[in-house]
């Protein structure tokens, strides 16, 4: 009996169509991926593309039908299962022989894995009742990657009946949710990220697709998104009162990061695995309790032993060196590997356009913005086709966007409807309203530039799916937004997957920045420069005083930071054991700087 985990990585959501068909491209080779399942329009979209590929006709589900989008996702992930289980057969029944899918599966396999041991045993056999023996077995072992799915907890706008009232359960992460939970997916995990959304949480309590099976086991597992070893406690805890468990921890890093950053104050990444490798017993043994107390007083089925939760890391990983240390050392049972895989058209949905944008982009290109409309800082490439029609509105004087899908729109400033803050309606009240206040020329500008900042991503994180598969989303809007990590900059190749994952796994090396700092060190800095933009904007606003104790925190947390990774030796190779030291002697440096001049600690 094998594993049926085939690969040591995983591929993260990325925003909402770079993932959205990534099963499809990459599961039958073993390799689990993240679908983002919050925009329904897309999804109806990639629908409408992908039931004539399998020779079945695609039936719409309209707008007006009653939870549309719910029952949008459950077929979605339902074709995408039945897309996924045809080409596992296919893949298990085809030849070993060159370019074949099945000589693909087990070459991408890491190396030290049992089954590629095997596999390499098979290509050397020349006794053919012994090939076809070998042959059997790895059939039989071939397993798909998990078809998994993100709910982003913020992006719960609610939803309205034609009399103005609410609809029951019917807001958007739990309509998501729902769609989720009645879809035939099994060994599958829903993806909780952006924080704790109680009300969402709640109707997870009465999801019975998340109870145990009749295997001891789940059919469908709940994997959480933390950024600390505390927010996994709180959030473990309190699903575990609704006789919810958490079969995954994905610990991301708060800046180093694509997409949506949610910044810690000042707690690096090393610090907080070192905490969820000494603390992970306490972490299972605490929930555990709570989770089985709560099933007996429900009368459920429960366990004589916690069920299995794994630990893992995303956020910045770019070396098959660093994906080693972070699993062998930390103990973690996966990593993500997001960013790099923009550049990978068989894994990933990007257009042509935006595709040649990333593999030239540099750290110029690449910006921590406040394009976001939650009001989040927000990973972002610079000289897309929706940065160029952004400018072109402002030019034009007609800022802001048409807002389609309403998603994001949370803003009641001036409405009694919330509207969203990148929309044309929001941005047209809010300079209105500026320019009433006469407020000082460089107050005045800073201000407008955060409102002609805001821009549509519900429509631009879609866009590449929409030209890609010259489907139509929305007709007049076609520009496209893309929110790539720092990293980026680091692989400007165009690559298969098989290369790609020859580099993960350290068979090649397809980095193009023959500089790039240690993945530690560029988050390190990420923290440094965020500190210092927060502290600089303060001064200018004399608010720095009122946020001292938060001010003294972050610095406090990074010098500890640091001081952890110097301990640290069996991080780095000892041969780049001095860099590494010093380029941490000359972070502090930087730090040390900042409190000397804002006074810190003084």
């Amino acid at each position: 009996m094998y594993s049926s985990s085939s690969h040591s990585f995983h591929i993260p959501v990325m925003g909402l169509a770079y993932t959205i068909d990534s099963p499809i491209k990459v599961a039958r080779f073993g390799i689990s991926s993240v679908i983002s399942i919050v925009e329904d329009r897309l999804i109806e979209m990639m629908r409408q593309h992908y039931y004539p590929t399998i020779g079945r006709e695609y039936q719409p589900i309209p707008a007006s039908e009653p939870d549309y989008k719910a029952r949008r996702i459950t077929d979605y992930l339902n074709l995408v299962n039945t897309i996924v289980q045809q080409q596992v057969e296919k893949l298990r029944s085809a030849a070993f022989e060159a370019g074949s899918d099945i000589v693909q599966y087990f070459e991408m396999l890491p190396d030290n894995h049992v089954l590629k041991q095997l596999y390499q045993q098979l290509m050397q056999t020349t006794d053919n009742a012994e090939k076809e023996k070998i042959a059997s077995r790895l059939r039989s072992a071939i397993h798909p990657g998990s078809i998994d799915v993100n709910i982003m907890t913020k992006v719960d706008r609610e939803v309205y009946k034609a009399d103005g009232t609410t609809v029951e359960n019917g807001s958007e992460a739990i309509s998501s949710l729902r769609g989720y939970a009645n879809s035939d997916l099994r060994n599958s995990s829903v993806v909780f990220s952006a924080g704790m959304n109680p009300r969402l949480y709640n109707f997870l309590e009465n999801c019975n697709a998340f109870d145990v099976n009749d295997d001891n086991d789940f059919t469908k597992k709940v994997i959480v998104k933390v950024s600390d070893y505390r927010s996994a406690m709180i959030q473990g805890k309190y699903l575990a009162k609704k006789g919810i468990w958490v079969s995954e921890f994905r610990i991301e890093s708060g800046l180093n990061c694509g997409g949506h950053a949610f910044a810690t104050e000042g707690y690096l990444l090393g610090p907080i695995l070192e905490e969820f490798k000494t603390k992970r017993q306490e972490l299972i043994d605490t929930i555990f309790e709570v989770y089985n107390a709560t099933l007996i007083k429900k009368n459920k089925k429960h366990f004589l032993y916690p069920p299995k939760l794994k630990i893992s890391v995303q956020g910045g990983i770019g070396t098959h060196e660093e994906d080693a240390f972070l699993i062998n050392y930390y103990n973690l049972d996966s990593t993500g590997w997001g960013t790099p895989f923009l550049l990978v058209p068989e894994a990933t949905t990007v257009d042509d356009d935006t595709l040649k944008l990333l593999s030239r982009a540099t750290e110029k290109d690449l910006e921590l913005s406040h394009n976001s409309p939650l009001g989040v800082r927000f990973h972002y490439l610079k000289g897309t086709s929706s940065d160029k029609e952004k400018s072109g509105r402002i030019m034009n004087g007609k800022p802001g966007s048409p807002c389609t899908e309403k998603h994001l729109a949370f803003n009641t400033e001036f409405t009694k409807e919330p509207i969203c803050t990148a929309s044309h309606k929001y941005q047209k009240l809010k300079i209105a309203e500026l320019q009433s206040l006469n407020l000082p020329e460089p107050q005045y500008k800073k201000q407008l530039k955060n409102v002609l900042d805001k821009e549509c991503l519900c429509v631009g994180l879609s866009n590449a799916a929409s030209i890609s598969y010259e489907q139509p989303f929305i007709k007049t809007l076609k520009a496209v937004t893309i929110c790539p990590g720092p990293n980026i900059a680091n692989f400007s190749k165009i690559v298969s997957l098989q290369t790609m994952t020859d580099h993960i796994y350290g068979r090649t090396n397809i980095l193009t920045n023959a500089d790039r700092p240690h993945m530690f060190i560029a988050e390190l800095h990420l923290y440094i420069d965020y500190l210092k933009e927060e502290l600089e904007n303060d001064f200018q606003s004399d608010n720095i005083l009122p946020r001292k104790k938060y001010y003294t925190s972050f610095y406090n947390n990074l010098l500890s930071g640091i001081a952890y990774y110097k301990s640290l030796e069996e991080l780095t190779a000892e041969s780049n054991r001095s860099g590494f030291l010093k380029a941490l002697d000359n972070a502090l440096l930087e730090l040390n700087a900042l409190n000397y001049h804002f006074a810190l600690l003084r």
